[in-house]
Protein backbone atom coordinates (compact mmCIF):
# COMPACT_ATOMS: atom_id res chain seq x y z
CA UNK A 1 0.00 0.00 0.00
CA UNK A 2 1.69 3.39 -1.20
CA UNK A 3 0.34 5.69 1.55
CA UNK A 4 -0.20 9.86 0.62
CA UNK A 5 -1.01 12.28 3.22
CA UNK A 6 -2.89 14.75 2.27
CA UNK A 7 -2.26 18.23 4.73
CA UNK A 8 -2.92 21.82 5.54
CA UNK A 9 0.30 23.47 6.82
CA UNK A 10 3.55 23.10 5.59
CA UNK A 11 5.34 21.46 8.68
CA UNK A 12 2.55 18.80 8.93
CA UNK A 13 3.84 17.69 5.25
CA UNK A 14 7.32 17.70 6.62
CA UNK A 15 6.65 15.11 9.11
CA UNK A 16 4.66 13.28 6.54
CA UNK A 17 7.68 13.15 4.52
CA UNK A 18 10.07 12.16 7.04
CA UNK A 19 8.20 9.46 8.02
CA UNK A 20 8.58 8.12 4.27
CA UNK A 21 4.93 9.11 2.59
CA UNK A 22 4.03 11.22 -0.09
CA UNK A 23 2.76 14.40 1.00
CA UNK A 24 0.92 17.98 -0.19
CA UNK A 25 -0.32 20.88 1.50
CA UNK A 26 -2.85 22.44 0.48
CA UNK A 27 -3.03 25.77 3.16
CA UNK A 28 -6.66 24.33 3.97
CA UNK A 29 -7.85 26.11 1.03
CA UNK A 30 -10.83 23.71 -0.41
CA UNK A 31 -9.94 24.14 -4.24
CA UNK A 32 -6.28 22.71 -3.39
CA UNK A 33 -6.77 20.08 -1.42
CA UNK A 34 -9.12 18.95 -3.69
CA UNK A 35 -6.66 18.88 -6.27
CA UNK A 36 -3.32 18.11 -4.71
CA UNK A 37 -5.68 15.23 -3.23
CA UNK A 38 -6.35 13.86 -7.13
CA UNK A 39 -2.77 14.95 -7.99
CA UNK A 40 -1.82 12.12 -5.25
CA UNK A 41 -3.66 9.47 -6.86
CA UNK A 42 -2.54 10.47 -9.80
CA UNK A 43 1.25 10.14 -9.02
CA UNK A 44 0.40 6.65 -7.30
CA UNK A 45 -0.92 6.80 -3.91
CA UNK A 46 -3.25 3.64 -3.11
CA UNK A 47 -4.14 4.95 0.40
CA UNK A 48 -4.78 8.34 1.67
CA UNK A 49 -4.22 9.92 4.91
CA UNK A 50 -5.77 13.39 5.96
CA UNK A 51 -2.97 14.29 8.48
CA UNK A 52 -2.56 17.65 10.49
CA UNK A 53 -3.87 19.30 13.32
CA UNK A 54 -7.64 19.74 14.01
CA UNK A 55 -9.82 21.85 16.28
CA UNK A 56 -11.51 19.90 19.31
CA UNK A 57 -15.07 19.87 19.88
CA UNK A 58 -15.43 17.25 22.35
CA UNK A 59 -14.55 19.67 25.56
CA UNK A 60 -12.19 16.59 26.73
CA UNK A 61 -9.92 16.96 23.95
CA UNK A 62 -6.66 19.15 24.93
CA UNK A 63 -4.18 20.44 22.74
CA UNK A 64 -1.62 17.51 21.38
CA UNK A 65 -4.48 15.02 21.80
CA UNK A 66 -4.41 12.64 19.01
CA UNK A 67 -7.41 11.82 16.97
CA UNK A 68 -8.27 8.96 15.04
CA UNK A 69 -11.92 9.26 13.54
CA UNK A 70 -13.94 6.24 12.62
CA UNK A 71 -15.75 8.04 9.93
CA UNK A 72 -15.76 11.62 8.68
CA UNK A 73 -19.04 13.62 7.88
CA UNK A 74 -19.39 17.20 6.42
CA UNK A 75 -21.85 20.02 7.03
CA UNK A 76 -24.63 18.72 5.07
CA UNK A 77 -24.49 15.55 6.99
CA UNK A 78 -22.73 12.89 4.54
CA UNK A 79 -20.78 10.55 6.22
CA UNK A 80 -17.89 8.77 4.77
CA UNK A 81 -16.32 5.75 6.90
CA UNK A 82 -12.25 5.28 7.51
CA UNK A 83 -11.29 1.85 6.39
CA UNK A 84 -11.90 -0.67 8.71
CA UNK A 85 -9.17 -3.27 8.82
CA UNK A 86 -6.47 -0.28 8.41
CA UNK A 87 -8.23 1.91 10.84
CA UNK A 88 -7.73 -1.07 13.71
CA UNK A 89 -4.50 -2.05 12.31
CA UNK A 90 -3.43 1.73 13.20
CA UNK A 91 -5.59 1.99 16.43
CA UNK A 92 -3.97 -1.30 17.84
CA UNK A 93 0.01 -0.03 16.66
CA UNK A 94 -0.91 3.43 18.71
CA UNK A 95 -1.64 1.19 21.99
CA UNK A 96 1.11 -0.98 21.72
CA UNK A 97 3.11 2.82 21.68
CA UNK A 98 1.41 3.26 24.83
CA UNK A 99 -0.26 6.93 22.77
CA UNK A 100 -4.07 7.39 23.46
CA UNK A 101 -5.90 8.45 20.50
CA UNK A 102 -9.97 9.29 20.46
CA UNK A 103 -12.31 7.67 17.79
CA UNK A 104 -15.78 8.94 16.91
CA UNK A 105 -16.51 11.32 13.76
CA UNK A 106 -14.46 13.56 12.75
CA UNK A 107 -16.17 17.27 10.90
CA UNK A 108 -14.73 18.49 7.38
CA UNK A 109 -15.79 22.00 7.59
CA UNK A 110 -16.07 25.11 5.47
CA UNK A 111 -14.18 27.55 7.72
CA UNK A 112 -12.18 27.74 10.35
CA UNK A 113 -14.30 26.92 13.74
CA UNK A 114 -13.32 30.03 15.49
CA UNK A 115 -15.69 30.17 19.00
CA UNK A 116 -16.63 28.09 21.26
CA UNK A 117 -19.87 28.63 21.03
CA UNK A 118 -20.23 27.46 17.79
CA UNK A 119 -18.09 24.62 18.60
CA UNK A 120 -20.39 23.97 20.89
CA UNK A 121 -22.99 23.96 17.87
CA UNK A 122 -20.73 22.07 16.08
CA UNK A 123 -20.60 19.20 18.70
CA UNK A 124 -24.17 19.36 19.22
CA UNK A 125 -25.69 18.71 15.78
CA UNK A 126 -22.88 16.87 14.28
CA UNK A 127 -21.68 14.60 17.13
CA UNK A 128 -18.07 14.90 15.93
CA UNK A 129 -15.26 15.15 18.68
CA UNK A 130 -13.18 17.42 16.33
CA UNK A 131 -13.10 19.85 12.86
CA UNK A 132 -10.58 20.65 10.11
CA UNK A 133 -10.77 21.84 6.99
CA UNK A 134 -9.51 18.51 4.77
CA UNK A 135 -10.94 15.66 5.53
CA UNK A 136 -13.98 15.53 3.88
CA UNK A 137 -11.85 16.64 0.96
CA UNK A 138 -9.91 13.83 1.38
CA UNK A 139 -12.63 10.94 2.20
CA UNK A 140 -14.60 12.14 -0.48
CA UNK A 141 -11.77 11.82 -3.51
CA UNK A 142 -10.90 8.05 -2.04
CA UNK A 143 -14.00 6.85 -2.21
CA UNK A 144 -15.07 8.15 -5.49
CA UNK A 145 -11.48 6.32 -6.35
CA UNK A 146 -12.10 3.00 -4.55
CA UNK A 147 -8.94 3.80 -2.52
CA UNK A 148 -8.66 3.58 1.18
CA UNK A 149 -8.74 6.47 3.23
CA UNK A 150 -7.68 7.23 7.16
CA UNK A 151 -7.48 10.67 9.17
CA UNK A 152 -4.66 11.22 11.68
CA UNK A 153 -4.76 14.32 13.62
CA UNK A 154 -3.62 16.33 16.56
CA UNK A 155 -5.84 19.20 18.44
CA UNK A 156 -4.10 22.34 18.49
CA UNK A 157 -7.35 24.67 19.63
CA UNK A 158 -9.40 22.74 22.44
CA UNK A 159 -13.38 23.39 22.58
CA UNK A 160 -13.60 26.33 25.33
CA UNK A 161 -10.91 28.27 23.42
CA UNK A 162 -11.77 31.83 20.99
CA UNK A 163 -9.32 32.13 18.58
CA UNK A 164 -7.83 35.97 17.41
CA UNK A 165 -8.30 37.50 14.60
CA UNK A 166 -4.39 37.11 13.19
CA UNK A 167 -4.88 33.15 13.82
CA UNK A 168 -7.71 33.43 11.21
CA UNK A 169 -6.00 34.66 8.31
CA UNK A 170 -5.77 31.89 5.78
CA UNK A 171 -2.10 30.35 4.88
CA UNK A 172 -0.54 30.94 1.93
CA UNK A 173 -0.51 28.49 -1.34
CA UNK A 174 2.33 26.37 0.38
CA UNK A 175 0.63 26.09 3.88
CA UNK A 176 2.72 28.72 5.28
CA UNK A 177 1.76 31.64 7.39
CA UNK A 178 1.41 34.64 5.72
CA UNK A 179 3.43 36.64 7.94
CA UNK A 180 2.90 40.33 6.44
CA UNK A 181 -0.80 39.52 7.25
CA UNK A 182 -0.76 38.24 10.56
CA UNK A 183 1.75 41.00 11.81
CA UNK A 184 -0.54 43.97 10.14
CA UNK A 185 -3.36 41.95 11.82
CA UNK A 186 -1.06 42.25 15.29
CA UNK A 187 -0.48 46.37 14.31
CA UNK A 188 -4.31 46.80 14.67
CA UNK A 189 -5.23 44.40 17.47
CA UNK A 190 -2.04 44.04 19.71
CA UNK A 191 -3.76 42.78 22.53
CA UNK A 192 -4.51 39.72 20.70
CA UNK A 193 -0.68 38.98 21.26
CA UNK A 194 -0.78 36.70 24.55
CA UNK A 195 -3.65 34.44 22.43
CA UNK A 196 -1.77 34.39 19.46
CA UNK A 197 1.12 33.13 21.35
CA UNK A 198 -0.77 30.39 23.05
CA UNK A 199 -2.28 28.96 19.82
CA UNK A 200 1.40 28.84 18.04
CA UNK A 201 2.50 26.53 21.15
CA UNK A 202 -0.35 24.35 21.32
CA UNK A 203 0.06 24.06 17.70
CA UNK A 204 3.75 23.11 18.57
CA UNK A 205 2.35 20.66 20.88
CA UNK A 206 0.01 19.19 18.27
CA UNK A 207 2.86 18.58 15.85
CA UNK A 208 5.22 17.16 18.27
CA UNK A 209 1.94 14.73 18.92
CA UNK A 210 1.86 14.05 15.41
CA UNK A 211 5.48 13.34 15.02
CA UNK A 212 4.82 10.48 17.87
CA UNK A 213 1.80 9.22 15.87
CA UNK A 214 3.10 8.79 12.47
CA UNK A 215 5.28 6.15 13.52
CA UNK A 216 2.32 3.86 14.09
CA UNK A 217 0.96 4.83 10.64
CA UNK A 218 4.61 3.55 9.28
CA UNK A 219 4.71 0.94 11.57
CA UNK A 220 5.07 -2.45 9.25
Amino acid sequence: MRVAAVTGLAAEARIARRAGLAAAASGGDAGRTRAVTLRLIADGATALVSFGICGGLDPALQPGSLVLPEAVRDAAGERWAAERAWHARIAAALVARGIAARQGDLLGADAIVASPARKAVLRRESGAVAADLESHHVARAAVASGLPFLVLRAVADPAERALPPAALIELDASGRPALAAVLLSLGRHPLQLPALLRVAADTRRALRALDRGILALTAR
